[in-house]
């Protein structure tokens, strides 16, 4: 890849390149407790209604975290790019919550 050092892409394919190694699945996972100062504004915030700023910025944390650890997953493998990413996050409980990304880790070249 010569203009790209690492791709990662929601899409099947890579429109100009060709992939010449499938190595798998890869996932980059975190899980992490939600902050006291911002359940409680969340809290306040439900009875006015409108954007819970700092949960918006603490899932948004949460995505850039697992999403790095995919592209290490996948580095570690070899790949410089991964296809078909995607996110899944859970609510585990008591202020919990999973956030993964995932996707299949690639070789690819541009054609």
């Amino acid at each position: 890849m010569d203009d790209v050092a690492f791709l990662v892409s929601t899409m099947n394919d890579a429109p100009g390149y060709r992939v010449d190694a499938i190595l798998g699945e890869v996932t980059g996972l975190t899980v992490r407790t939600r902050h006291i100062g911002v359940q409680f504004g969340a809290g306040l915030k439900s009875i006015v209604g409108g954007e819970l700023r700092g949960l918006t910025q603490q899932l948004q944390e949460s995505r850039d975290e697992a999403m790095q650890r995919l592209v290490q997953q996948a580095q570690l493998r070899g790949a410089n790019a991964v296809l078909a990413m995607r996110f899944d996050g859970n609510d585990l409980g008591n202020g919990y919550q999973e956030v993964v990304a995932y996707g299949t880790a690639v070789v690819i070249s541009q054609v």
